[in-house]
Parts: structure tokens; C-alpha cells; sequence
């Protein structure tokens, strides 16, 4: 199959949905078919080879501008390119990163309306390379935001389009009213140009089915694949902890919504139960400029209540970083604020052997049920997800128990290969239904 994938990058930071179609697409391209990865907004940033186009179309900078004024809705590309350039949009995109979605409601309607749109001369473009370059069999939209090109690009060009669910919820929910029935009424509308639906969990899936208003059997389920670099290398473990501090790891953004706030409440309260005294947490992950503020206080409150010297912030990580990082610890654990869809540093923590302690929530159960590669506490309850990491860290035959089924289950069934050949089912699956409609709509 001929496949273009769409991904927005995320302003020159690590982002698991751009790795996830970083991946998939490498996986593609190695099971014989063509994937070309298209960026859009920002360059993406991965920390496995980069499968990207060496071009950016929708551009963080000019769909902006397009947006703010009349102006540049009409001018020439060759002026549109100055602002595509790949250091302006790291930069604005890092920038664009720390704004509200609850300020961006009428931008994201314009986004939405697709063709109708103040950004149509990006959608034009984006639509021509595609035609003259890719000739896509299936284009497949990184999330609902886009939802908005869909009906174009099946006219345009007679591809299926899939659209991936990826947390888009998330961003919705923050918006103000009325933008917020507003953006969720023109996705429900516009759902019917898609030919398929893929979110990375069931638990996304039947969340999704019911904001989208949509049938559940048109969202297919397709986990997150874990690839190669990851899990080349066998790992030791668990380590014995006579001979060491038990050591937690956390691998995130820096932010509240991923719940380093929480973890380290329940940190304090570990090292007050038996044989937890010398713990350690170490911390990687990105730390936007909007969170500053917030780390700080953070860093701040843990050295009034003595633990600063157990907590070590090593920065946002590479591949080599992350690996060493679930090379070198006992457990992980990243306890959200809000339900995650996606989970995928779970899978690549079971991956390197690395067992997991999660909340209960979003697409952690059905990870861990799926890969028992790990334990579940309640939810926002400190004292709960301290008490589940004890018994983890203090039992290291329970540890050797999960590291086992965990690293088995991924390397069984949860690999980009598996990922690539489940996605390839989706989107033949949506090819005959896209092509009937365009030959029925010339």
C-alpha cells in the first residue's frame, strides 16, 4: 500500500504520538510498503531514526498568520516559505506550546473547518504535495483536530483517509464554551468524511465513541509498538536490593498533568515505611517554559520536607538516556492527573524489563491486564500508590515475577511490527468504502 501519515509535531520536544509514527512508518517501509511521514505545524523531533519529509506543511508560523489576518490568506510562497523555516517553527512551536487551548478557540475552528477555513491555502498545499509526490492509497490524520482536511483530501485525491485518536480530549475539554460545543458539534459532523477510526486503547476507543457520538465498531483499537532500539538489549534484573537503594523511575513531560506533583506526595510517604528510608527518584522528561514556575515550587517542596537529596532531575532524555534510565531502576511509575490513552513509556519500560506502578485509570488497567507487567493503585491517592510501590520494591521475587510477563507480553505482541501489520488491517479495511465515495462524489 501507498501510505501517508500526517504528524504534528510538538515544538521541538520529544512527543510519543510523533515516535509512535515515526515507528509505525519505519515498520511499514520494512514490511514492503511506502509510508512517508509528514510533519505538520512543527518539525518532529524522535529519538529513533527520523522517517520525516524534509519539508513542514502547515506550518505553525503561517497557519497563525492565515488565521490573524487577510493579509496572508493571499501572499506568494515564496514569502509563506520564509516563515516554514525549521528554526522559526522549533521556536514558535515551543512558544505555541505553553498557550491555553483556552485561547486558541476560534483558531482551532478555523483548523477545523477544513476548506472552509482561514487556513485553506495551507490545506491546497498540503493536498498538491501529496498528489504530485505521494499518490497516497490511505492518508492517515494524527488526530481529530484534523478531522477538518478529510473531506478534501477523499475528494482530491480518492484516498481513504483513517483518523487516529491519540488524546485530542484532552485539549477540548480546556477550551471555553462556546468553542467548546462548537469544535466538538463540527467533529461530530465532519466524522462522516473518515473513513476509519484507530485509538491506541479500548478504553480511548469507548471514551471517544461516546464524545464523538459515533458507533464504537468504527474506532479500531491498535496499541502502541515498542521498536528495535528499545528492545535489543537483554536486561538484568530485578537488582537485589540488599545490595542497592531501590530506585523509582519517572519518565514524562514535567507538567501536573502527568502527575509528578502526586508521585512526589507519595514518594514522602515511602520513605517513611520499613526498608524504604534510602529510596531514590530519578526524573526525566521535558520541561516546557510554562512549567518552570511550577518545577520550581515543586523542587522547592521537596527540599522543605528532606528530599531533595533522594530526587535527582536528569532532563529531557535521548534514546540512550531513556534506556539507561530503565536500565538502572526498580520500578516505574508516571501517575497522571488526567486518563491517559496512550501509555506507551509503560510498554517501553516492560520492554527493557521494567515493572510498573500505575493509577487505575485510563489505559492503564487494561496495559497492565494485558502485559502483567505491573501493579495498579487508586487513583489521586498518595498513600495507595506509596504502599503499591513498597510492596513492589520490597518483594523481588514479585518484581522478577512482573519484569518477566511484562518484557514477554511486549516482545509477544506489543512490537512495531505488531503495531505496523494491525494498522495495515485498519487501513485496508478503509481503501473500497473511500473509493466508492469518491467515484460517487466525481
Amino acid at each position: 500500500m501507498n501510505i501517508a501519515i500526517l504528524a504534528a509535531g510538538a515544538g521541538g520536544m520529544y512527543c510519543g504520538s510523533c515516535m509512535r509514527d515515526s515507528t509505525l512508518a519505519s515498520a511499514l517501509i520494512r514490511a514492503g510498503h511506502s509510508a512517508t511521514l509528514v510533519p505538520l505545524y512543527t518539525p518532529l523531533k524522535t529519538d529513533s531514526p527520523n522517517q520525516s519529509v524534509n519539508e513542514v506543511f502547515y506550518g505553525g508560523v503561517n497557519v497563525y498568520l492565515q488565521f490573524a489576518s487577510r493579509i496572508f490568506r493571499h501572499t506568494p510562497r515564496f514569502l509563506d516559505w520564509i516563515f516554514d523555516r525549521k528554526w522559526l517553527l522549533r521556536w514558535a512551536g515551543s512558544a505555541g506550546a505553553q498557550t491555553s487551548p483556552a485561547k486558541l478557540g476560534p483558531f482551532t475552528l478555523s483548523i477545523l473547518r477544513g476548506e472552509h477555513g482561514m487556513q485553506i491555502k495551507e490545506l491546497r498545499r498540503l493536498i498538491g504535495y501529496l498528489k504530485e509526490y505521494v499518490k497516497p492509497t490511505v492518508v492517515s490524520l494524527p488526530n481529530a483536530m484534523f478531522i477538518g482536511m478529510a473531506k478534501m483530501i477523499r475528494e482530491e485525491l480518492g484516498a481513504a483517509v483513517v483518523c487516529e485518536l491519540t488524546g485530542e480530549d484532552i485539549f477540548l475539554d480546556a477550551m471555553i464554551e462556546p468553542y467548546l460545543s462548537q469544535a466538538r458539534d463540527i467533529i461530530r459532523e465532519r466524522s462522516a468524511d473518515v473513513d476509519a477510526f484507530v485509538s491506541t486503547s479500548n478504553y480511548y476507543a469507548d471514551r471517544m465513541a461516546d464524545y464523538l457520538a459515533i458507533p464504537r465498531q468504527r474506532i479500531a483499537v491498535v496499541y502502541p509498538g515498542v521498536d528495535k532500539e528499545v528492545r535489543v538489549a537483554p536486561s538484568q534484573r530485578p537488582p537485589n536490593l540488599n545490595g542497592h537503594a531501590p530506585v523509582i523511575a519517572y519518565l514524562a513531560r514535567i507538567c501536573p498533568e502527568k502527575g509528578l506533583d502526586r508521585l512526589i506526595d507519595a514518594f514522602e510517604i515511602l520513605r517513611r515505611l520499613p526498608q524504604m528510608s534510602d529510596a531514590r527518584l530519578r526524573i526525566a522528561g521535558y520541561l516546557g517554559g510554562a512549567n518552570h514556575k511550577w518545577f520550581e515550587q515543586l523542587q522547592k517542596s521537596a527540599q522543605s520536607r528532606g528530599l531533595s537529596g533522594n530526587v535527582e532531575y536528569l532532563g529531557e532524555v535521548d534514546l540512550a538516556g531513556k534506556i539507561n534510565l530503565f536500565d538502572n531502576a526498580d520500578v516505574l511509575c508516571v501517575p497522571t492527573a488526567y486518563a491517559e490513552p496512550k501509555g506507551i513509556y509503560i510498554l517501553e519500560a516492560l520492554a527493557r524489563g521494567l515493572p510498573v506502578v500505575q493509577p487505575a485509570h485510563g489505559a492503564f488497567p487494561e496495559l497492565i491486564a494485558e502485559t502483567n507487567g505491573g501493579l495498579l493503585a487508586p487513583n489521586n491517592n498518595p498513600d495507595a500508590l506509596a504502599h503499591a510501590l513498597a510492596d513492589l520494591l520490597g518483594n523481588a521475587e514479585q518484581r522478577r515475577h512482573h519484569s518477566a510477563a511484562g518484557r514477554a507480553a511486549v516482545h509477544d505482541r506489543f512490537t512495531d511490527d505488531h503495531m505496523a501489520a494491525n494498522m495495515l488491517k485498519v487501513y485496508e479495511s478503509s481503501v473500497a468504502p473511500a473509493r466508492f465515495a469518491a467515484q460517487s462524489v466525481r
